[in-house]
């Protein structure tokens, strides 16, 4: 008589006990992209939002301290990427933000964890929030400049880069992603076992 392996043991992936069931035919992967979808909506529509606020409100008007100066709101329009780089590249990070975009709809196929979901909506809400200044703003299509206006610490980036709502989406799923690659946890939902560590 054989007693069932332990996959554990063999390092083998197990299934995370916080997501669903990755086989094809499972609820997990409509409810995923749910999730992805919502997220990435919900971001894409705050930072439309704050940039339409923004033009409005913050147009050709000094810095609005607020926070007591942790945060100062002003009207930023940026060619370029975040820090200043690539200014003169408008065209490159277009391309680069329709290439994300792509690749997370194709990722989109495998998805059964709601890590997983959550972590990419917030980087397609962010790219999808940056894109739609790159392909519709001043001074035209695909070299349109990114509309930003939170400083934080200092008026005018003196501490830090002006961003926006966008680019906060983007660095905390990104930093979500690196967390979910360091603990083992799988697009699938599976988790890596670390048998072989122990």
């Amino acid at each position: 008589m054989t007693l069932p392996s332990d996959p554990e043991a063999k390092g083998d992936p197990v299934m995370d006990p916080e997501a669903d069931e990755p086989e094809n035919g499972s609820p997990a992967y409509p409810l995923r992209l749910l999730t992805l979808v919502v997220v990435a909506a919900a971001v894409w529509g705050i930072d439309l939002k704050t940039k339409m606020l923004a033009v409005d409100h913050l147009e050709w008007q000094p810095p609005w301290r607020v926070l007591d100066g942790l945060v100062y709101l002003q009207l930023v329009r940026n060619p370029g990427a975040a820090f200043g780089m690539a200014t003169g590249m408008t065209w490159l990070l277009t391309l680069i933000a329709l290439g994300v975009v792509v690749a997370i709809i194709r990722l989109s196929g495998r998805l059964r964890s709601r890590a997983w979901a959550v972590a990419l909506g917030l980087v397609l809400g962010g790219a999808l929030g940056n894109l739609s200044d790159r392909l519709f703003r001043y001074p035209g299509i695909f070299r349109g400049w990114v509309v930003d206006m939170i400083s934080v610490f200092a008026p005018d980036g003196q501490k830090w880069p002006v961003f926006n709502a966008a680019d906060s989406a983007i660095c905390t799923g990104g930093a979500l992603l690196v967390v979910l690659a360091l603990i083992g946890l799988e697009l699938d939902g599976t988790r890596a076992s670390r048998g072989d560590d122990e």
